[in-house]
């Protein structure tokens, strides 16, 4: 697949944000946003780009500070990410597209399609964050933790300074059962920490304020106007099933799919059944109703 991929670089004041793209520039676009920290764009969408490449113009971003998007000065905000998804669609000439994202990337595409809800035709959400919660000492804990440097950069980076606790950490927090293609997993995942660490993101910092989230999606779900699916998997212990199901019950006409024994990173756990709901999702882009 790596062979039919082109690049393209958007020069910034902060660094150069780059893309993948595959596909005929002219069939309908798709832009697909990978989560937070160790990910990046071929991590997240390794499986799903030539499924979708047949009949889409597919759009993969590096967000900032990951995979080819390096070096990046400066933090980078909600604010700042929300411009990275527009200035791509500017970039390639495309009034609105498609959005796909997990984790962080579920979140953006949302905040997207609230904020700007004629760039967004579709959305499929992974595990979105934004859509979350958390008790008082917990959420303090996670304050605190997104305050200090040495606790959402440091240590995880030296937790994760081995093949075999790499390993352990994907089984424990991404996965829920076996993964065909593990071994490349781990590959993966160990040259972004060599690249650029095992820290949380800019926007998983800021988006935990000292009593509240500063990102919570929630309130604003209904002026989501586009098809909307959420996808889910029952095992994840990063994201609740029952937060994604009440978000997308949120979503005027929001369509709800549970993955069973699946983790967090579905699109790598269970890469077919992920790719065959977002095809089929985005299947019907001459205006008919992908819900009924």
């Amino acid at each position: 697949m790596t062979g039919e991929l082109r690049s393209t670089y958007l020069a910034s004041p902060e660094g150069r944000l780059h893309v993948h793209s595959a596909g005929e520039p002219g069939a309908p676009p798709v832009l697909l946003l990978s989560g937070a920290g160790v990910d990046n764009a071929l991590l997240s969408w390794r499986h799903l780009i030539p499924v979708l490449a047949g009949g889409h113009h597919v759009l993969a971003l590096d967000w900032p500070k990951q995979g080819r998007s390096r070096p990046w000065s400066g933090r980078v905000t909600h604010e700042r990410m929300l411009r990275c998804v527009a200035d791509v669609l500017d970039r390639f000439g495309l009034r609105s597209a498609a959005l796909v994202g997990l984790s962080q990337g579920g979140a953006l595409a949302l905040a997207t399609a609230i904020e700007h809800p004629g760039r967004v035709d579709r959305l499929v959400a992974l595990a979105p964050a934004g859509i979350l919660s958390f008790p008082p000492l917990v959420h303090q804990a996670l304050w605190l933790t997104a305050k200090l440097p040495l606790l959402n950069s440091v240590l995880p980076t030296a937790m994760l300074g081995s093949r075999e606790r790499i390993a352990g950490f994907a089984r424990k927090a991404l996965f829920a059962g076996p993964v065909r293609d593990f071994e490349d997993v781990i590959d993966e995942i160990e040259a972004e920490v060599r690249e650029g660490g095992a820290g949380s993101s800019d926007w998983q910092n800021a988006s935990i304020g000292p009593l509240r989230m500063r990102v919570d999606l929630r309130p604003r779900l209904r002026e989501i106007v586009c098809p909307t699916l959420i996808i889910q998997g029952d095992k994840d212990v990063g994201v609740p099933p029952a937060r994604a199901r009440d978000a997308a019950a949120l979503i005027p006409g929001g369509r709800f799919e549970l993955l069973r024994g699946v983790g967090h990173w579905s699109n790598r756990q269970a890469p077919a059944q992920v790719n065959a709901l977002v095809a089929g999702f985005l299947q019907p882009m001459d205006g008919a109703d992908p819900l009924g």
